[in-house]
């Protein structure tokens, strides 16, 4: 069975999403062009980043269409995160709530892409 390897976003300024991302994650590229970088993840998977107007095809859609989720251990990390994000200035999409599946908020990156924290149920 074919799974996927790398999650792929799109950008308008990778220098600038790799800014980002390299705070967010706390690690560098492992590889880095003007118009694309990759970050390997512990798991395995690899998260790039790709300057949107240099995919072809032509992507349709912009940031915020999809979620990248980080679970947090509990309700208090959750928190913690929500804090420390906003105090950076990253934009707040939904403030810590609880819901369904659990203790969650929503931020996003420069592009408009959300970033999920939840402590699950």
């Amino acid at each position: 069975m074919s799974e996927p390897t790398t999650i792929i976003l799109y950008v308008e300024n990778v220098a600038s999403s790799c800014g980002f991302y390299t705070t967010l994650l706390d690690k560098a590229p492992v590889e880095q062009s003007p118009n694309f970088a990759m970050y390997a993840m512990a798991s395995g998977v690899m998260l790039g980043l790709w300057a949107g107007h240099d995919v072809q095809p032509r992507p349709k859609g912009a940031g915020g269409g999809c979620e990248l989720a980080i679970t947090a251990p509990d309700d208090a990390t959750v928190d913690r995160m929500h804090a420390e994000w906003s105090g950076r200035g990253w934009g707040i999409a939904q403030k810590p709530v609880k819901m369904d599946f659990g203790y969650t908020f929503t931020a996003l990156d420069p592009d408009g892409h959300r970033l999920r924290v939840m402590a699950l149920a």
